[in-house]
């Protein structure tokens, strides 16, 4: 089994149903996983709070690979 980090950024769709962004690093990749079907809509906090969570994984994804 493969350890990995994971990220959830809360969203909303189109119809302004919450839904989730993942985020997560497998084997040095960022993988950003949106809700099925959906469009994310997110506000500018959430936007930050994505940005923090891809900055982490970039951060993850490096020592993966040096690993």
């Amino acid at each position: 089994m493969t350890n990995h980090k994971e990220w959830s950024i809360t969203c909303r769709d189109l119809t302004g149903r919450r839904r989730d962004l993942t985020v997560f690093v497998r084997q040095g990749r960022i993988i950003l996983v949106a809700p099925p079907g959906e469009t994310a809509v997110l506000n500018p906090l959430d936007v930050g709070r994505l940005r923090a969570v891809l900055r982490d994984a970039v951060v993850e994804a490096s020592r993966t690979q040096e690993s």
